[in-house]
This record gives C-alpha cells, structure tokens and sequence, in this order.
C-alpha cells in the first residue's frame, strides 16, 4: 500500500511539475517554435568566410590589396588596401592593350618590306637592298622565308649593293629591364624590328666527353643556324650562363655541369637587326641569291617597296598578348600607340608616361605610375580601385573581355573545373613574390563584377639578387598561395553579391 502512495506521489508531482511550466509558457508566449523552421535565404551567404580571415588563412607574407565592383554602376562592393600603389606585373597588359586599340585601331597591321634603292635590272639590283622593320612583334623565321621567296618572285636574283637593316625608329633597347639576369627569354632587347620575338634557340647535346650545340631560328618550318649569336661551353659550375657582346655578336657562355646529357631554351637576343639581316641572309641564300653581311641603319632610305609583309590584325594580336604575357609583343606595340602621339619618344619609360597621362584622361583613373608596357620593370605602381575604375569604364564598350584569357577556376585538389559555377576573364599577373588578377567575373545568376588583386612582398624581393631573380627560392610556394587565395575571394564575390 505504501509503494503504491509513493509511485502515485512521483507521477503526480512530475505532472504536476509539466503542467505548471507549459502553463507559464503559453502564458508568456514560447520564445522558440515547436515546428522546425527553414534556413533564411540568404543563409549561404552568412556563411562566407571574411575577406580578411581568408588572406589571414593563405600564408602570404607582405600585402594584398584588392577591390571588387558591379560593372554597371561602379559600386565599389568590397575592397582592402584598395588605394595603395602595388606593382602590377603583367595585369599591366591589359592597359597597354587598350591605349594601342585607341591609338592604333583593332585591324591595324603591321608591315616589314624590303625596299630596293637602284633599279632591277635583267634581274640584278643595282642598289641596296633593305630590310625594314615595321614594329610587328609576330615576326617569325617562316615570314621572313615568304619574304625571301616574293623578292625572287619579283625577278630579283642578285643585289649589287649593300645588304642593309631598318631597325627604327623605334628606341633601340638591349632589354626590358636591366635589373633581369642576362639569359632569361622575357626580357629581350626592343627595336623597330624583331624575329621570333627577339629569342635564339639553343639546344645542345652529349656527345662523347663534349657538347654539340647549336644557335638558330628555328620555326614551324625552318631551322636557320645564325652566326650572330655563339655559345662556348666551359668547365665549370657556377654561373649557369654569361654574355659579352662582341664584335656585333652575342657572345654566350654555358656551364657544363648544368647541361646534362642534352636539352634546349631560348635564350634572349641583344641585337635585333643583326638576328634578323642573318636569318633573313641565309633565307635568300636558300633561294640562289646572295646578299652581303648585314649593316644596321635606323630608318630605310628612298626606294621603291619590292615585298611588304603584313601582321595580322592588332586586335588577334592583342589575343595572343594576353593569353601567352609575351613582353616584347606588349612593348612593341605600346611604343607603337605612343609614337602616333609623340614622334619622339626615346625610352620605354617615356612611352609608358603617355600611357599613363592617357589613361588618367581615358579611363578616368590618376592612380597609375607605370614604367613599361608590359608590367616586367619592378618601379611599376598601380591601385587595385584604379584597375577597377578602367575596367568599369571600358566595360560598356565590349572592347577588353573578346581578348580576355578565360582562368580556369580549380577544385579542392588544383584540377582545372570546367563546371565551376563563376566564370572569369581576366589578365594574370606573375613575377617573384608578386601576383595579380584583374578582370570580369560572372556570378552564377549571371551578376557581373569587375575586380582587381595585387598581393606582393617587397620587402623579399629587395633581398633577391639579380643572379637569383629567375627561380629563386620560394617564389614558387609563394605565387602558389597567391594564386589559391584569388579563387578564394573571388568565390566570396560571386556567393556574396550575386542576386
């Protein structure tokens, strides 16, 4: 009788017990629904990691300044370190390819011509011929063959006169930039004309307890050696390369301990009327004429035109600018747009000042300092919000995004994703511990951005000698890391701001 109270005493007061809470409850209103509720919308959105935690999480030493914006307004949506000056490298492009459309026009061609001085006469010239550079950057050994095979065409089978080259007007520079090492292909000399984007391939094999090497010109379909340019190998591990300029010639020496049992590179070339003249020399030898050694000239003289050869249109080559970040394309054509202007420019420099002027006055922007056309001189400054600005402006006018690389966004494990759901044009950026991205993203509900990033440490690049400025250590981790924290951001722009 006794258990029966008490089981009775603990059901009454836990009853007892709900009830008295559910009634305080109902009285007070229930702060939480007994119903499962739905996910706000924008709930995806709340989840995005911050644009600071995300550059705190990439590793990257020194800064990262970027700015995103909607291309229709111009509504700066997001932004960090936006107004400080960073160098740009090879985003730079992206302007130089609009300062040459608006000076030079999207079909504008380049030309190269021979130009006779004499008369031709029961086939023979009786007069110097010339080679004159037109400023084409896509000048290869194969046009320079079709030139060969028009002038005999012409009827001309023998040149009297000198063998002469037209290597201006044009500044005729020995390199890009003076702070690179010698022997790295991207920074080669710049003149009014150039052949293979002013590179010499060397290729070398073992043989025996020696080398065979070899100089030439090669292309798609020619193999020209050259005489202009030698190679001598010695005995020795360090440096990998030297030049001397010798004689009219470049003058390379490589380190046997670097060579292995065979290999090749394109080396740069310091003298671009001469490279040309001999290739162009040795193309009209296979064709039964013979020309003298080449002589430079800066501009070519009165004569009648016998061959012209012409460039494909800027706009195609302002593609393949884009895609490959050839420099000496963006130079040349940046020299190009500026000499329209001013007929005495003398520097790269100089031309990059009117660039900059015409980009304050185009694109509405003061926040550029650049020092070349193609973003390879380390003095270059330029604010992400000014990219920005340039590409809003632009925007409109559908010039930029046609010649715009497609960049691949990467899965988890650095796989090119095909589906990912943001697209983006954009120019890519690259030199030692510097990296930049600047272009158009398309979120997946199709809202469009234009943004900017440029991330350097400066302070490490200071330290780089000029001997180590071509792989030195940890610059590959680095730009690495540059390169997963854009995909990161921009991922953050297209969930964020997209509709």
């Amino acid at each position: 009788m006794q258990r029966m109270v008490r089981a009775y005493s603990r059901r009454s007061f836990i009853g007892l017990a709900l009830s008295s809470a559910a009634g305080a409850a109902m009285a007070a209103g229930l702060p939480v629904s007994l119903r499962p509720e739905l996910r706000p919308t924008d709930f995806h959105k709340r989840a995005v990691a911050g644009a600071e935690a995300l550059i705190a999480r990439s590793g990257l030493t020194g800064k990262v300044c970027f700015a995103v914006a909607d291309v229709k307004t111009g509504l700066r949506l997001e932004g960090g370190q936006a107004h400080q000056g960073m160098p740009p490298a090879s985003v730079t492009k992206a302007i130089t390819a609009l300062y040459a459309l608006d000076a030079l026009g999207a079909e504008h061609r380049f030309e190269t011509t021979l130009v006779a001085t004499g008369p031709v006469e029961n086939g023979v010239l009786e007069g110097d011929l010339i080679l004159a550079g037109g400023g084409d950057p896509t000048l290869d050994t194969d046009g320079l063959a079709e030139m060969a095979q028009q002038m005999k065409a012409a009827g001309i089978l023998e040149v009297r006169g000198a063998f002469k080259v037209a290597d201006g007007p044009a500044p005729n520079l020995p390199t890009i930039d003076p702070d690179q090492p010698d022997h790295v292909g991207y920074s080669p000399a710049v003149a009014g004309i150039a052949l293979n984007f002013n590179r010499v391939h060397f290729g070398w094999a073992r043989s025996g307890q020696s080398y065979d090497v070899a100089m030439d010109a090669r292309s798609s379909r020619y193999q020209p050696r050259v005489a202009m340019a030698t190679m001598r190998v010695e005995d020795r591990s360090l440096p990998v390369y030297t030049y001397a300029d010798r004689d009219g010639r470049d003058e390379w020496s490589v380190a046997r301990r670097a060579l292995g049992k065979g290999g090749a590179r394109w080396l740069p070339v310091r003298k671009p009327g001469l490279y040309a003249g001999d290739v162009f020399r040795t193309l009209a030898r296979s064709n039964g004429i013979v020309l003298s050694a080449p002589e430079l000239i800066r501009t070519a003289t009165d004569g009648d035109v016998i061959v012209r050869y012409q460039s494909d249109d800027l706009l195609s080559i302002l593609r393949g600018m884009l895609k490959y970040s050839t420099n000496i394309t963006a130079e040349m054509v940046g020299l190009a747009a500026s000499y329209t202007r001013a007929k005495g420019v003398t520097s790269l420099a100089g031309s990059a000042a009117l660039m900059n002027e015409w980009a304050r006055r185009e694109l509405a922007t003061d926040k550029m300092r650049l020092v070349d056309h193609s973003g390879l001189g380390s003095g270059s400054r330029m604010t992400a919000d000014a990219m920005v600005t340039a590409l809003v402006k632009v925007h409109r006018t559908g010039v930029l995004q046609p010649i715009l690389k497609p960049v691949r966004m990467r899965d988890a494990k650095g796989r090119p994703q095909a589906d990912h759901p943001i697209k983006v044009l954009a120019k890519t950026g690259t030199l030692n511990f510097v990296s930049g991205l600047a272009g158009y993203l398309t979120a997946e509900d199709g809202t469009e951005m234009a943004f900017a990033i440029f991330a350097a440490d400066q302070d490490i690049r200071a330290g780089i000698t000029r001997a180590n400025r071509d792989r030195p250590e940890g610059a590959r981790t680095w730009n690495r890391r540059a390169k997963t924290l854009q995909q990161k951001l921009i991922e953050r722009w297209g969930t964020l701001y997209g509709t």
